[in-house]
């Protein structure tokens, strides 16, 4: 049933009726991933802008169809739209996927600078990639198992290769690797046979980068295989580092198709570089000589899963004693400021006891005592010194008399 959203326009509330995502893409509740993104892939490109450049319907048909795959195809929003329709899907945050060939030059330069500066940007296959491919207007080159080809694709185009293997061949498993030594961006895809010549892209992996080299691949072992999708979650875990730890093992989800059967199979590689093109490395091989390593990744994939529900309910622990840790690192840093500010307190106190008065009072004091010695000197001691110098010429003049006088007497 549809749900509305209320969109503040011209001073007005709008109201903007959604429609549910499984009406448009067309598929019922229990559907497949697989399923999904097949009847996604098949409207977006009846309705992509460079197929209906001046139709304003099949514009918003795309944005329709482009919104309801973002909540599909993630498995928790997914979940979240069937317990509670759209109020519980954040739809200000879809991630979308942009089609480069679409961008025009100077957009396409502003996105490979974000690029540059760390910003991820999730592509998408060209669409008129797509459209040759599902008209069979796309050439198709022969790739013998266990054969290494080298080639360069341009970007926004890709290389279709066929692939032909038997019972045997397929029972054993089949693996298909790319690889660029000069780091270059592509995406390998697989595609569905649709009729006669038609091609429907039903698998794609984005290369990764692995020390100097970037690589994809696609492992059909007859039991699931994983791929790491690092665009997942990209945005929030840049703004956190520890949502980059918790969030690393949120896009490792299983790959849809898990085994080829006998036959030809047709796998692509897309370059995926913003203005060059890319060389690379294309080989498929049988898995019969590998069973050592099939049994090793499957038990590893198996360790990433239970690692990844274990780190989950390690991120509730973590955040739980992080928001105690910062409570008491807080409250550290605050007991520490006022123990500085009593010892500091303390110890102007301290100082305070000594025999030379404090300063203000020892100036105003040797003012009072600078008077009072005046004074003293005019009134006191002062007036006993001249008194004193006055008198003496007396004294001396008396004594003089007198010692003349006991001269004369007779003895």
């Amino acid at each position: 049933m549809p749900k509305s959203e209320k969109n503040g326009g011209g001073g007005e509330a709008k109201k903007v009726l959604r429609r549910d995502p499984y009406e448009v893409l067309a598929v019922s509740r229990n559907s497949t991933d697989q399923e999904i993104k097949t009847a996604y892939r098949k409207l977006a490109l009846k309705y992509h802008p460079d197929k209906n450049a001046n139709d304003p319907k099949a514009a918003d048909m795309f944005k329709e169809v482009t919104f309801s795959y973002n909540i599909l195809s993630d498995p928790d929003k997914r979940r979240q739209f069937d317990s509670a329709g759209f109020e519980a899907v954040e739809s200000d945050n879809q991630e979308l996927e942009l089609d480069l060939s679409s961008l025009g030059a100077f957009n396409t330069m502003f996105a490979a600078l974000f690029s540059k500066l760390g910003v991820p940007i999730k592509t998408t296959v060209s669409a008129s990639v797509l459209e040759e491919a599902l008209n069979g207007a796309v050439p198709v080159r022969p790739l013998p198992l266990g054969q290494t080809v080298f080639r360069k694709v341009e970007k926004q185009c890709a290389h279709f290769y066929s692939v032909t293997i038997t019972e045997t061949e397929a029972e054993a498993g089949i693996v298909c690797r790319v690889q660029s030594s000069d780091k270059s961006k592509f995406k390998l895809l697989y595609f569905d046979q649709e009729g006669n010549t038609g091609l429907s892209l039903a698998l794609q992996d984005d290369c990764t980068k692995t020390g100097k080299f970037t690589v994809a691949g696609m492992y059909f072992l007859g039991f699931p295989t994983y791929r790491l999708d690092q665009t997942l979650n990209s945005m929030a875990a840049a703004k956190d580092p520890d949502t980059a730890f918790f969030k690393k093992l949120d896009g490792f989800q299983p790959c849809e198709i898990t085994e080829l059967k006998a036959g030809t199979h047709v796998f692509a590689v897309y370059g995926d570089n913003f203005f060059k093109s890319v060389s690379y490395s294309i080989e498929v091989l049988c898995a019969a000589p590998f069973s050592e390593e099939k049994e090793k990744l499957r038990a590893v994939e198996a360790q990433i899963l239970s690692k990844r529900v274990d780190i989950s309910k390690f991120e509730t622990e973590y955040r739980e004693v992080l928001a105690q840790f910062t409570e008491m690192t807080s409250r550290y840093a605050q007991e520490m400021q006022s123990i500085d500010k009593l010892l500091k307190q303390r110890s102007d106190i301290h100082s305070s006891y000594r025999v030379d008065p404090p300063m203000k009072r020892s100036a105003s004091r040797n003012k009072s005592g600078k008077g009072a010695s005046k004074e003293g000197g005019e009134d006191g001691h002062g007036k006993d010194k001249k008194s004193s110098t006055r008198d003496r010429p007396k004294k001396n003049k008396w004594f003089k008399i007198h010692l003349k006088a006991d001269k004369r007497k007779p003895c």
